[in-house]
């Protein structure tokens, strides 16, 4: 009996993706709406390299493919525009102000540490079908220091698609 999976012809990892980056996008259109809720504060890493991505050239030199940004206390601006699939915030950096444009679909993660929630996709590039080898997300932004990870019973669940991914030969 074989217990390799049958392909599929149906594009679930890509539906599942989806559905994960769309909860990302509706805690931002919340904050954007609302504000960001007593100790609630996001850490959102993202592909620079990503087509739309726009974001001041000083940063593309740093981050050329990978960064990270924590919306807390100091940001202004946030917007979610479903229509052009994309969010934009102002952020300061290194006391010099920035507006940043990032496309959902150049998300590779999201946390709330204060839910202790996190999630992780891999960012949707047209035409691109394996997105790996990606570095690790670099912080940025004027924030400050990350909070000491909690015990290791608490840590954030993160869900990951790679475990429902089938294995290629």
């Amino acid at each position: 009996m074989s217990t390799t999976p049958p392909n599929s012809l149906l594009p679930y990892e890509e539906w599942a993706g989806r559905a994960l980056r769309a909860v990302a996008v509706d805690a931002l259109e919340h904050a954007a709406r609302e504000g960001l809720p007593g100790e609630h504060h996001f850490y959102l890493s993202f592909r620079t390299d990503h087509p739309g991505t726009r974001i001041p050239g000083h940063l593309k030199a740093k981050y050329p493919r990978e960064m990270t940004i924590v919306l807390q206390h100091r940001f202004w601006d946030l917007k979610v525009d479903r229509a052009q699939r994309h969010f934009s915030v102002g952020l300061s950096f290194g006391g010099v102000p920035a507006t940043l444009v990032v496309p959902f679909a150049a998300l590779t993660a999201f946390q709330d540490p204060h839910a202790q929630f996190g999630l992780r996709f891999e960012p949707e590039f047209e035409g691109q079908e394996d997105s790996a080898g990606l570095p690790e997300a670099a912080p940025a932004a004027e924030a400050p220091p990350a909070p000491e990870p909690p015990p290791a019973a608490a840590q954030p669940q993160v869900v990951s698609l790679d475990a429902f991914r089938r294995k290629r030969d």
